[in-house]
């Protein structure tokens, strides 16, 4: 019975959000539903992470304080200490998710991510190369988003398909992740302890010290990538459905995993330049957004708002948990994943697949 209430859900008749002739996202009702939810969750999580702890703003001060109305301490939280973490927490959170949606839609695989393809750990080995040899002249964020885009450019070369052969890109990707991990693991290990431990907590994601430039920086990235992802919802959609379908729609498949991965990778380098490369984000929220709704299609932004809420919940735990305090928030995203991981691992092996 579940099974078949799963079908009839998939094959529901789905409705188009259209602008002009050119973009035409998938909407349904169950879509928007869970993503108004959502919202008010991540809109919570906000509050809490503004009001909870001993610096935090009481919550009878908290609407006069976002209206401009914070002075002394609660002006410097608002504004210096956890504002800017915040902006960048959402929109990190947000750029990821939409990352792994699309990622995730052209290689129909539920563990595909930027993660696989080598893209975080050609960021850490980037901030570890500039932390090694280039101290206090380059910014670290300026070589991890340099790593990130070399480790893209060996994979491209080396599927020898470039970005239009999903099988390759993975294959390609796990070797250029390992070389990667190998360089950073190699740099942390070499560097004195107390430099070694502050750039161990970059690689890791971080999202302490963050400023209004960053939140400027990642908010640029969605702003100009989020229309693009709009632009090729509807190919998306349609591609599901199979390569040689969608080429008789009209769709053109290849070029639009290509255009999807591209817009993937960048989406996921401008989040790492600002926060370092955190973990299983883009992994699981496309697939939590899909097995909410229980509904087929790429669902980007119902994954950019699931992101957006997974990151912001795990920089609060960073933030306010007593056991474990000054951990990198990418520690607590690498708990959500492999809790994810073992979640669909086991559900797999009950249904005989492993």
């Amino acid at each position: 019975m579940t099974a078949d209430r799963a079908d009839l859900r998939t094959a529901s008749p789905r409705g188009y959000l259209t602008l002009g002739r050119t973009v035409a996202v998938p909407v349904r009702r169950v879509s928007v539903v869970t993503a108004v939810v959502l919202l008010l969750l991540t809109a919570c999580a906000a509050v809490a992470t503004l009001s909870l702890g001993r610096l935090g703003i009481p919550l009878a001060d908290l609407a006069g304080a976002l209206t401009g109305g914070a002075e002394g301490k609660d002006a410097f939280v608002l504004e210096r200490l956890r504002g800017p973490r915040l902006v960048v927490a959402i929109g990190t959170g947000a750029a990821l998710g939409l990352s792994g949606a699309l990622f995730q839609s052209v290689t129909r695989n539920p563990l595909g991510s930027p993660d696989v393809i080598g893209l975080g750990s050609g960021a850490g080995a980037g901030a570890a190369f500039v932390a090694l040899m280039l101290p206090d002249t380059v910014p670290v964020s300026v070589g991890a988003l340099a790593g990130a885009v070399l480790a893209m450019v060996l994979v491209y070369v080396s599927t020898g398909t470039g970005f239009r052969n999903p099988a390759r890109l993975v294959v390609a990707g796990i070797g250029v992740a390992a070389i990667c991990t190998a360089v950073t693991q190699y740099v942390v290990y070499a560097m004195e302890r107390d430099r070694a431990a502050v750039l161990s907590a970059y690689v890791n994601g971080s999202l302490s010290a963050r400023a209004w430039d960053d939140a400027g920086t990642i908010w640029l990235v969605l702003l100009v990538a989020a229309p693009l992802c709009a632009l090729i919802a509807r190919r998306l959609d349609i591609g599901e459905m199979g390569d040689d379908i969608a080429a008789g729609l009209g769709s053109e498949p290849q070029r639009t995993k290509t255009l999807a991965v591209v817009l993937a990778i960048v989406l996921c380098a401008g989040a790492v330049s600002v926060a370092g490369p955190i973990a299983f984000i883009s992994l699981t929220a496309a697939q939590i957004a899909k097995r909410v709704t229980r509904v087929s299609g790429p669902h980007l932004l119902l994954s950019a708002v699931t992101g957006a809420l997974l990151l912001v919940l795990a920089d609060l735990a960073a933030q306010q948990l007593p056991l474990f305090g000054n951990l990198p928030v990418g520690i607590y995203t690498m708990a959500i994943g492999g809790a994810y991981l073992g979640y669909l691992l086991t559900r797999e092996w009950r249904r005989g697949v492993l």
